[in-house]
């Protein structure tokens, strides 16, 4: 995985397939968009290629709701719908036109269970949907 995707804690599923649940799962450090979402950008188009777009639920996000994620000299434009799932953020790329779904553990889980979280969701052989996933994860106060 590379630094940046350390960085971003983030884990994905290192071989892409469109037949599992989740591609992957990223912890951000807080709900602020406009501090966060730059750098899971730039660590997604290491792997991934140029991020075009990505999908939230402005319910989890604090305001404002930026229009667009720069992460140098690109930028992906952000959607916020109020119809996308609760705890997942789909992403999209230019390479081969790629859509994929994470899972966003809360900023405020405590590590051994966001740990486990980010495992489970980037595992192809595990079943789990987000609902479950996040209702597993246990809260730091």
């Amino acid at each position: 995985m590379p630094k940046t995707a350390d960085a971003a804690r983030l884990r994905l599923d290192p071989h892409p397939s469109r037949t599992t649940l989740l591609d992957g799962a990223w912890w951000p450090r807080s709900t602020n968009a406009i501090t966060e979402l730059p750098g899971l950008v730039e660590a997604l188009s290491d792997s991934r290629g140029e991020i075009t777009h990505v999908l939230l639920n402005p319910a989890e996000w604090d305001l404002p709701h930026p229009p667009r994620a720069h992460a140098g000299r690109s930028a992906a434009r952000l959607g916020w719908y109020s119809s996308q799932p609760a705890g997942l953020i789909t992403i999209m790329s230019d390479f081969g036109r790629d859509r994929f779904d994470l899972l966003v553990v809360p900023p405020d889980a405590s590590p051994k269970s966001a740990d486990a979280a980010l495992t489970a969701a980037a595992n192809a052989e595990d079943n789990q949907h987000t609902p479950e996933l996040l209702a597993q994860i246990e809260r730091v106060s």
